[in-house]
């Protein structure tokens, strides 16, 4: 409730979208507090945090006209934080680099030792320019050249063809392809003292760094609240920015049993259909807890349980949900029996996974809990799925009694709803239009007549030979069982189907040793019954 009226408020202030766009400048700041408590925060990390703290004046200021107690308790969270986003900033350049070992984290300014250092080191070049153009008027060799690698340091580059021309007091340090290169006792100190000051600058470098991390690790605690409470905020601004854009409303969450969901829409298929979401309302109360949904296929009956569950869900985290309205009981657990897999590497069947979840919902549901079974039996012969989807229907609505919404094509079901007070009837129709089939999505009260499975299947490319003769068989086997309703059952019609475990038919021997009275026989006549009872083994 208090998310909601928070999200109510932020809509109706117009300040969501300005809110939006200062939370879209601040990085995941509670991954990187976690990194600098453990210490292995990198340069980019802190200059995020830097961000992220300097802008959180301007959340408070967005958040100003908004009158929402969860808002003031997040603003209370978030605090005050000016002085440690000012020593980041003075701390750390504005574009750090990747890690720190390479230096370069520190801004100029922030410590005396570093910039002296630094500067030392920035000489360097020009020293090295000058040093160049006076060897060259020294030595009389224009090509000469200084460079400067990380293996041999420093040197002076001469090409095979003048090395003879180099100078007494040049020392060879390295030859190359094409190349001597030499090294000078005044190269040699500039080149001491460089490196010093550059591992020296690193090293101070790398003090500094770990002194903002203890600078840090000392404000944790209240700078993981106002991570926490911008991470809070963030989800507030995006559930508003699609209660706004998508036309949801604020749920009413009941204390009296029941659902209601008047025009609900799903909230995903709605945004990926170019046509317009045909909206459906549901009505679970007290005396009316399960809905046998019948229908064709493509009809739209999946998507009716699945929106109508998500409604649920999103009313329960706080959101405004994609209906004109709703008004939500006590739920505790939302159950799905929905789909076909298998889990072949366990040795599970389509089925038995089938069977496996509809059993968890069997054993937990409540009579708070919502399920949604979609086509249970399907996945077995048809008298042994229809029978399972019968049980399990009437198990949930007597002994679980929890709001169920339980597709199925098995229209036998649609009897239960005779039998039993709180379980109705509801389809999606379609209707023919010459050889095409128009789904209307709407959900209607009472059973459904058909299922249109082959004019569906038409639709997904069948060959038209197959569709004929599908239409051919069915038509014979709706005649059979007309045939078997208008006369007398036989003892086909009648017979059982047999089970797994059922016992096999006594076979002919068995018959005849039952037959058998031992106490009657004399012993020429069990000699004969033996003799039989071998020739018919």
């Amino acid at each position: 409730n208090r998310r909601q009226q928070a999200i109510e408020s932020l809509i109706e202030s117009g300040c969501n979208d300005g809110l939006r766009d200062e939370l879209r400048g601040i990085g995941d700041l509670e991954r990187i507090l976690a990194r600098v408590a453990l210490r292995s925060a990198r340069p980019r990390d802190l200059s995020t945090l830097r961000d992220g703290l300097a802008r959180t004046p301007a959340l408070r200021e967005r958040l100003a006209s908004t009158d929402s107690p969860l808002l003031a308790d997040l603003l209370d969270r978030l605090g005050e934080h000016a002085a440690t986003a000012a020593h980041l900033i003075a701390a750390t350049v504005d574009q750090p680099p990747a890690l720190q070992r390479d230096g370069g984290v520190i801004r100029d300014g922030f410590d005396a030792e570093l910039d002296e250092l630094r500067a030392l080191a920035s000489h360097a070049d020009r020293f090295l320019i000058d040093f160049e153009e006076r060897e060259k008027a020294a030595s009389g060799i224009a090509t000469l050249k200084v460079g400067y690698n990380r293996v041999h340091g420093y040197y002076i580059e001469i090409s095979k063809g003048q090395a003879d021309k180099a100078p007494t007091h040049y020392t060879r340090r390295q030859t190359i392809k094409g190349a001597e290169r030499y090294i000078t006792e005044e190269l040699k100190n500039f080149e001491d003292k460089v490196l010093s000051a550059r591992e020296r600058s690193l090293m101070r470098e790398r003090a500094l760094y770990e002194a903002l991390l203890d600078f840090l690790g000392e404000r944790l605690a209240e700078l993981k609240s106002a991570a926490s409470a911008v991470a809070e905020l963030d989800t507030l601004a995006s559930l508003a920015n699609r209660a706004h854009a998508l036309d949801w409303n604020r749920p009413q969450l009941s204390a009296v049993t029941g659902i209601r969901i008047e025009r609900g829409r799903h909230p995903v298929v709605e945004q990926v259909r170019d046509e317009p979401f045909e909206p459906n309302d549901l009505d679970f109360n007290d005396n009316r807890r399960m809905l046998i949904v019948t229908g064709p296929n493509m009809g739209g009956k999946s998507t009716y349980m699945r929106q109508n569950a998500l409604i649920v869900l999103l009313a329960h985290i706080g959101s405004f949900v994609p209906a004109a309205a709703a008004v939500i009981g006590p739920i505790d657990r939302i159950f799905t029996r929905i789909g076909a897999g298998d889990d072949l590497s366990r040795g599970q069947s389509t089925f038995m996974v089938e069977m496996s979840e509809t059993a968890n919902i069997l054993h937990n549901a409540t009579a708070h809990s919502l399920v949604l079974m979609d086509e249970i039996g399907r996945g077995t012969s048809t008298y042994d799925g229809l029978s399972l989807a019968q049980a399990c229907a009437t198990w949930l609505a007597t002994k679980n009694r929890a709001f169920t919404l339980f597709a199925t094509h098995y229209f036998e079901l649609t009897r239960l709803a005779n039998e039993h007070a709180d379980i109705a009837n509801v389809h999606l129709d379609a209707v023919e239009y010459g050889e095409q089939l128009v789904f209307m999505h709407a959900v209607k009260e009472g059973p459904a007549n058909r299922s249109f499975g082959l004019q569906v299947a038409a639709l997904a490319g069948l060959p038209k030979a197959v569709i004929v003769d599908a239409r051919t068989t069915l038509a014979g086997l709706e005649s059979s069982a007309a045939e078997t309703h208008r006369g007398p059952a036989t003892a086909h019609d009648n017979s059982p189907q047999l089970g797994l475990f059922a016992p096999p038919a006594p076979s002919p021997i068995e018959e005849a040793v039952r037959a058998l009275d031992p106490d009657a026989l004399s012993p020429r006549e069990a000699l004969d019954a033996l003799y039989r009872l071998r020739r018919m083994l």
